[in-house]
C-alpha cells in the first residue's frame, strides 16, 4: 500500500469513527459507512446486504452506485445464501475477490439486468457480529478497471466489522426498546382495564338493583340507584373520551367560547359527585373575556379533568376547589383549578403528565392530566402546575388565542 493510499484509508476510518460518535440513526449511519467505503476502494457501487436468518436469504439494505437503477436492488432483488458471489461469501464465512465477475460460476446475472449495469470485479465481504452471520458488504468495479487489491480487501473488512458492530447495536436497542414498550403498554392495558372493570361492574350492581325494585314497584330503591348509575355511566363516558383524546393529534377546531358558561357546563356534570363527597366548588369569572377561541370540544375535557383531579385531591370533610378564570396582560386566557388537598409532591409533578402514570390505583387511568396537557399544547398553551397559597395543588392552564406555540 503506498503512502497515498494509506492516508486515504486512514482518512477515510477517521471520518466514520467521527459519524458513529455523532450520528444516532443507523441507517444514515450505514450508508455513510457505506459511501466512505465505496470511496476508498476507488469502486464505482457499493452494497449492503442484511441477513434474514428467518428466511436464509439476503435483501439489499444500502445501494449506492454512479450508474445503474440501485433502487431496483432494494426493492426485488433476494440472495438464497451460497446464491451469487456475496451469497457464497456468507455461506463460506470469508471474503471473495473476482476479477472477472461475469466469468464466474457464482455470479448473479439477474441483477445487473434488472438495474441495467455492468459489473466487471467484485469484491464481497460478511459481516459479522459474535461469528453471527449479519450480512455482506459489497463493492464493484473499481475505477479504471483490473482487480481490488489485497489493501482493498483488508479495508473493507474493517468496513464490514463497523457496520456489523453499527447493526448488532441498533438491533440490541430496538430489542429494548421494544420490550420496554411491551412492558409499558401491559402496565397501561391492566391498569385500564382494572379501571373500567371496576366501572363496569358498578354499572352492573346498579342494573341488578333497578331490575329488583322495578319488580317490587319499590320507587325508594329506583330513586336511590338512578343518581349512582349516571355516575358510572358518565365516568365510563369521560374514561371513553380520554382514551380517544389521547390516541391521535387534533387540531382544535377554535370558535368563540363564552368562558363563564365553559366552565359552569363542565362544573354542572359533576355537581352530584361533588355534592356526594361534600365538596364545595367555586367559579370565578370576574376577570374572565367574555369569550375566547377555544375548541370547545377539548376545553370541555379539560376542564371535567381538572375538576375531577382536585376532586379526588380535595379532603372528604370540608374539601374545596375553585375554578378560576382571568385573562392575562397579553391577552391570553388562564384558568386555574386549586383545591385544598396535600398537594402534589415537587418529585410527582414531573410525572403528573405522563400517560397512565397514577398516584390514585385502581381509582385513576393515568390519562387525565395527559390528556388535558396534550390539549393546551394544542391549543399552542402550556400547563403549570403548583402549590395553592392556602395549602393544596393549583393547576392553571394558560392558552393564546392562536395555535402558535411561540405565543404561549
Amino acid at each position: 500500500m503506498s503512502p497515498e493510499e494509506l492516508r486515504r484509508v486512514v482518512d477515510a476510518l477517521d471520518r466514520v469513527h467521527r459519524f458513529i460518535s455523532v450520528i444516532t440513526d443507523a441507517d444514515a449511519l450505514l450508508e455513510r459507512v457505506m459511501a466512505e467505503s465505496k470511496e476508498v476502494a476507488e469502486a464505482e457501487a457499493c452494497s449492503l446486504m442484511l441477513y434474514d436468518a428467518d428466511r436464509d436469504d439476503l435483501y439489499f439494505h444500502v445501494a449506492l452506485g454512479e450508474s445503474g437503477d440501485q433502487q431496483a436492488l432494494k426493492s426485488s432483488v433476494r440472495l438464497r445464501v451460497g446464491q451469487g458471489i456475496a451469497g457464497a461469501a456468507a455461506q463460506e464465512r470469508r471474503s471473495l475477490s473476482v476479477e472477472d465477475a461475469r466469468s464466474d460460476p457464482r455470479f448473479y446475472a439477474w441483477a445487473d439486468e434488472l438495474t441495467r449495469f455492468h459489473t466487471r470485479a467484485v469484491l464481497a465481504t460478511p459481516m459479522l457480529d459474535r461469528d453471527e452471520l449479519v450480512g455482506v458488504l459489497e463493492v464493484l468495479n473499481k475505477r479504471g478497471g483490473g482487480a481490488f487489491t489485497e489493501a482493498d480487501l483488508r479495508v473493507m473488512e474493517i468496513f464490514s466489522s463497523l457496520a456489523a458492530t453499527v447493526i448488532a447495536n441498533a438491533r440490541l436497542i430496538e430489542r429494548n426498546l421494544r420490550a420496554e414498550r411491551l412492558a409499558a403498554i401491559g402496565v397501561a392495558v391492566a391498569g385500564l382495564s382494572h379501571y373500567a372493570k371496576n366501572l363496569i361492574t358498578g354499572i352492573n350492581g346498579s342494573i341488578e338493583l333497578l331490575d329488583a325494585a322495578i319488580a317490587d314497584d319499590d320507587r325508594e330503591t329506583v330513586v336511590r340507584c338512578w343518581p349512582m348509575l349516571r355516575r358510572s355511566a358518565a365516568r365510563l363516558s369521560s374514561f371513553v373520551e380520554d382514551m380517544l383524546a389521547f390516541s391521535k393529534p387534533r387540531e382544535p377546531v377554535r370558535e368563540e367560547v363564552v368562558v363563564a358558561e365553559a366552565l359552569e357546563e363542565a362544573a354542572s356534570a359533576y355537581r352530584d359527585v361533588l355534592a356526594g363527597r361534600s365538596v364545595r366548588l367555586e367559579i370565578d369569572c370576574s376577570r374572565a373575556p367574555g369569550s375566547f377561541p377555544l375548541d370547545a370540544r377539548g376545553m370541555y375535557r379539560c376542564l371535567l379533568n381538572l375538576i375531577m383531579n382536585a376532586a379526588d385531591a380535595a379532603p372528604r370533610e370540608g374539601g374545596a376547589i375553585w375554578l378560576t378564570a382571568w385573562e392575562t396582560q397579553d391577552g391570553r386566557l388562564a384558568i386555574e383549578a386549586a383545591d385544598n388537598g396535600p398537594g402534589i409532591p415537587q418529585e410527582v409533578r414531573e410525572r403528573v403528565c405522563d400517560p397512565f402514570f397514577s398516584t390514585k390505583g385502581s381509582r385513576g387511568t393515568g390519562l387525565g392530566l395527559a390528556v388535558t396537557s396534550k390539549i393546551v399544547a394544542e391549543h399552542g398553551g402550556v400547563l403549570h402546575i403548583g402549590d395553592r397559597a392556602g395549602g393544596g395543588a393549583c393547576i392553571t392552564l394558560v392558552i393564546p388565542p392562536g395555535n402558535s406555540a411561540e405565543e404561549s
